[in-house]
Parts: structure tokens; C-alpha cells; sequence
């Protein structure tokens, strides 16, 4: 259900912004009769289908795994604290009965929790429930790549790693007489979790600061692998990820330049967007640069060089977080990212040095990387040494009129009564989608009257002149 595109049909720039001004005019008009009218129209563009590979149903935001004697009076009991002050949910298991083994109860725990804290700490290799939990909670993060976060508590990671020290001594003691097996499973889990990167109390000056970053980047974790439903409800758009696929290649391991081009108001960024929610997590680094044209404008007077130094800091400090970022030389960007995997999104690029300062060439950054630059100038992507270009084109017929009625009724189809009325509208304002967002979002809320007394002046607006 692709967008059909009639080139006699597409809106200039300067029409946008009458449409826009439009828009406007209308919603003023419409705060003065309808007070009472709160609701406002969701702003997003219009998708038919959910996107294909839908989240896990958490039942934790975490799973704690420790040992009782060590922590649970101590250390886990502030840990609990700090995480509910930030609406964390933890798992506790205060009320189940622990043995040698551990039951479905726990693994069905386990495996409903995004995030899983390895508590490691001097005797945690005493307690075979311990030593099962962990062996189930690498086998989640290898089978559905949960996240893994140990905690060493007044332990070496080393010695975990390697089961020697204090904490070898005591897993030796708990292998005295299981099965070689069950042995190894224990080694692999130890030393799995021993090497990915956590939290040293020996790295900090307090319990009370270790637990606050502790929370703090669990908070952010959950907060970015939160699901999002922002463009569920956008018509066309499973579409366009679909034809966006073999252009974005996301199985190699090629550096790739990825072109998204279409007239003003058709939905570029939209796309570029619902793109990046879905896959972001899937690299090391990712950075969405709005508004290039409007926020990073090119100013006439300076020189070229000072210009790209400016954008390729702007770009650096959106990447890194880090509003401090000092630039001196535009080698900065290949220097800091050629061995990273990054998803870079440039959007409403107007001129050639945007990109230059910010991804000149493929090989700045590391195997995997993919560059999306969203502009409605093909003579930009040209100039950029761009091959793969998604053309994004006007809707079609039946996929305006969705559209309309996702704004004016939420829902893709006219409510009862509104048929008539919908299809007129719709026939006025065309296939463009800012159209289609703006006149939706004007009649959301209105009676049958209402529509039909706007309706002569919204006609009289758009053939006077204003689009």
C-alpha cells in the first residue's frame, strides 16, 4: 500500500507554509467558539500495521540476584529504597521457600524481567540457588539478550572470573560432590557475568553514591527500551519500512549512506523517525539531528571552515550527551567514531556542508554504521556521494482519507453521519499529510453542524489563494 506520487499534484514549499498559516488561523478561530472543547489532536503523521516483531510483557522492571547473608540487611535493603524513589520494581523473593534447586516460579521471574542485577559479593558462590539463578540468567541474556548488570561488592571481579581468591575457596567448597556438569554450567555463568562491564564498590567513595548511579542507570535503561507506540497508528508506514530494508541493509557489516527524499510535508521526517525508534538499540551510538535547515542554518558571512567546525560540535555533543565538547580540527568525528556502530540521522538538511561537517565520508565511522540523510534537495544527496535514496511519495486515495480520519475521529475510518462530510474535506485539502494533520486536526471534536457551517469558509480560505 504504497504512497502514489503525481507530480502535478505536489505542494511547493511555499504552499506548506500557506497550509501551515491556515492551520493556524483555524485552530485560533476554533479556541474562540469552543471554549468548552479541550481535546486536542495527536500531532504524529498516520501507520496501519503494528511494527512486526512486538516487545516481551515484562512483569519487572529487575531482577536482584545475591546472596541473603551478605547484603540483604545491608547493601540490598538502600538499593530497594533508592530504586522505588524512582519507580523501579524490583523482584523480591521474601516469600518463596529456597532449596538446593530453583523452581519455575523464580525462572518465570527471571526471564519477565528486563534487567537482571548480579549482586556479586565474598559468599555468593556458597549458595548453589544463587549459582542456578545465575546460570539462568546468562542462558536469558544470551537466548533473548536481557540485560545483565553486576554489582561487585567487596569483590574482585577477577576472582569471579577466574574462581580463585576468598571467592574460589568457597565455590570449590559448594562443587565438592555435584556433577561435572552442573560444575561447568556454574564456571561458564561466573565467568560470563565477570566480564561485562558493572559496578565496583571499591570505585566509590560511598555505598549511598554507588546505589544513586546504580538507580540512575537503571532508570535510563528502562527508560530507553521502554517499547514505543509513537507511530502505531501511522497509515503507510510498515509500508515504507519495507521498502527501506534492502536499501538499509542492516544484516552488513558495510558503512551506508541512506538518502530520504520527498517534497515539504509529506511525511520525511515521520518516517526517518518511526526508523530510528525501531532500531536505534541495535547500535552502539545513535544521535537524531532535527531541524538541521532551521536550528544549524549556514550563516552567509562566515567561512566555510568555522561553519563546519560549528556543526561537527553541535554534532558531537548531540552524539556524546556532553554540552561541553571541545573541537579544534574536523578529524574529531573519524577519531572518536571509526570503531563505533552509529545510527546517524540528519534531517531537513537544506545545504551540502550540513553533511560534510557531520558525515563526509563512509570510513569516519565504524562497520555497521548507517547515515539517513532526510532532505527535500536531490542535488544534496548527489553532491554526498548518496546511492541509496527512498523517494517518498503522496499517499494514496484511500490512505489520505485514513489519514484524515486518524486526526478528525481517531480512528481510520469516518465516524457515523461523517462520511459525506469527511470525503469533502478530504477532496479539499488533497493527499499532502501536513494537509491532511492540519484540516484533521481543525474538525477533531466538531458536531455534524459545526462541520457543516466550517466547511464554506474553509473552501473560500483554500480557493482564495491560500493554498
Amino acid at each position: 500500500m504504497d504512497f502514489f506520487l503525481s507530480r502535478t499534484n505536489v505542494v511547493s514549499a511555499a504552499a506548506i507554509s500557506l497550509l501551515a498559516l491556515l492551520g493556524t488561523r483555524f485552530f485560533n478561530r476554533r479556541s474562540k467558539s469552543h471554549q468548552e472543547n479541550k481535546t486536542m489532536a495527536s500531532s504524529s503523521i498516520t501507520l496501519l500495521d503494528p511494527p512486526s516483531s512486538l516487545p516481551r510483557n515484562w512483569k519487572h522492571h529487575v531482577f536482584p540476584s545475591f546472596h541473603g547473608a551478605d547484603v540483604r540487611k545491608s547493601f540490598l535493603s538502600h538499593i530497594v529504597k533508592e530504586f522505588k524513589s524512582k519507580g523501579i520494581d524490583l523482584f523480591i523473593d521474601n516469600d518463596l521457600e529456597r532449596s538446593k534447586s530453583i523452581g519455575p516460579e523464580l525462572v518465570e521471574a527471571i526471564k519477565g524481567s528486563r534487567i537482571a542485577i548480579v549482586l556479586l559479593s565474598k559468599n555468593y558462590a556458597s549458595s548453589t540457588w544463587c549459582l542456578n539463578e545465575l546460570v539462568e540468567i546468562v542462558k536469558c541474556k544470551e537466548e533473548f539478550g536481557q540485560t545483565v548488570m553486576p554489582l561487585f561488592y567487596e569483590v574482585d571481579p577477577t576472582d569471579i572470573k577466574k574462581q580463585k581468591g576468598y571467592f574460589g575457596e568457597v565455590f570449590r567448597k559448594t562443587c565438592k560432590g555435584k556433577r561435572k556438569e552442573e560444575i561447568q554450567r556454574w564456571k561458564h555463568a561466573l565467568t560470563e557475568v565477570a566480564q561485562i562491564t558493572g559496578y565496583h564498590s571499591t570505585n566509590w567513595e560511598t555505598e549511598a553514591k554507588m546505589i544513586e548511579d546504580t538507580a540512575t542507570d537503571v532508570s535510563n535503561k528502562l527508560n530507553l527500551s521502554a517499547p514505543c507506540s509513537d507511530f502505531d497508528s501511522l497509515v503507510g508506514m510498515e509500508s515504507h519500512m519495507t521498502r527501506m530494508e534492502p536499501l538499509l541493509q542492516l544484516d552488513s557489516s558495510e558503512v551506508r549512506k541512506i538518502g530520504i527524499w520527498g517534497s515539504p510535508g509529506i511525511g520525511k521526517t515521520t518516517i526517518a523517525r518511526s526508523l530510528f525508534n525501531r532500531h536505534s538499540q541495535e547500535f552502539q551510538l545513535s544521535v537524531f539531528v532535527d531541524n538541521i535547515k532551521k536550528e544549524y542554518a549556514i550563516p552567509s558571512s562566515s567561512d566555510d571552515y568555522s561553519v563546519k567546525l560549528y556543526l561537527q560540535k553541535q554534532f558531537m555533543s548531540r552524539l556524546t550527551n556532553n554540552t561541553c565538547v571541545s573541537i579544534s580540527h574536523l578529524g574529531v568525528v573519524e577519531d572518536r567514531l571509526k570503531d563505533k556502530k552509529v545510527l546517524v540521522v540528519l534531517d531537513d538538511v537544506d545545504h551540502l556542508e550540513q553533511v560534510e561537517a557531520m558525515a563526509k565520508e563512509t570510513y569516519w565511522f565504524g562497520p555497521g554504521s548507517r547515515i539517513i540523510i532526510v532532505t527535500q534537495d536531490q542535488r544534496v544527496l548527489r553532491a554526498s556521494g548518496v546511492n541509496y535514496i527512498h523517494e517518498v511519495n503522496l499517499p494514496s486515495y484511500d490512505e489520505a482519507l485514513q489519514m484524515f480520519c486518524m486526526y478528525a475521529f481517531d480512528q481510520k475510518y469516518p465516524k457515523d453521519g461523517f462520511q459525506e462530510l469527511a470525503w469533502k474535506v478530504k477532496d479539499l485539502v488533497g493527499c499532502l499529510p501536513l494537509g491532511l494533520r492540519v484540516m484533521g486536526s481543525y474538525f477533531r471534536g466538531m458536531s455534524e453542524q459545526e462541520w457543516t457551517e466550517a466547511l464554506p469558509s474553509s473552501r473560500s480560505a483554500i480557493s482564495s489563494g491560500w493554498i
